[in-house]
């Protein structure tokens, strides 16, 4: 009996080493995010939503601009918040800089009003406060429901495959690749 536990926790830890797959469906755009030592998380974009918000983080995406991009921001308390990417001070910066958070591509977007809410697994675009035009390559995911964020930040996608991984988020996982998967 003690052999079978022993072979049940070997097969239970690989298992999650090996890397997740998404099959996107006809017609669906998804981002892969692996995060090192963690694993890849999907995102579907809602392209129909967010049109210029899913064409601008697609073209980052592309150039490789999140690879190597560090989770710079990840609030769990009182309780879970978000987990925020996009900087690409994070490369070069240690995580308690101050300028974190202040860095992006340099190309904002015009704000989409996607009407999507925001509950746990969605990806919002960032913007400052009182500047819904300002959000450019930073973006969260939603670690739980956050309401008040709704018609604020643009909803611009959900994650359809590994939200335990976005739940385990950590402030400094990396980004190892990201990665646009056409369906």
């Amino acid at each position: 009996m003690r052999h079978l536990g022993a072979i049940l926790v070997c097969f239970l830890t690989c298992a999650m080493a090996w890397p997740q797959e998404y099959a996107p469906l006809h017609g669906e755009t998804v981002l892969r995010l692996s995060v090192s030592g963690r694993g890849d998380i999907f995102v579907h974009l809602e392209t129909t939503k967010a049109p210029k918000t899913c064409a601008h983080i697609i073209a980052l995406v592309q150039k490789g601009f999140y690879d190597g991009l560090k989770f710079y921001r990840v609030e769990r308390n009182p309780r879970p918040f978000i987990a925020m990417i996009g900087d690409p001070g994070t490369r070069t910066k240690p995580l308690d800089d101050p300028t974190l958070g202040s860095g992006d591509s340099g190309h904002p977007v015009a704000y989409e009003n996607t009407h999507l809410t925001h509950t746990e697994g969605t990806v919002s675009l960032a913007t400052l406060p009182g500047d819904l035009d300002s959000g450019d390559s930073q973006f969260f995911f939603c670690l739980d429901n956050a309401h008040f964020l709704d018609g604020k930040d643009p909803v611009f996608g959900h994650v359809v495959a590994g939200i335990d991984i976005m739940r385990t988020l950590q402030l400094g996982d990396v980004v190892k690749t990201a990665a646009v998967i056409k369906g």
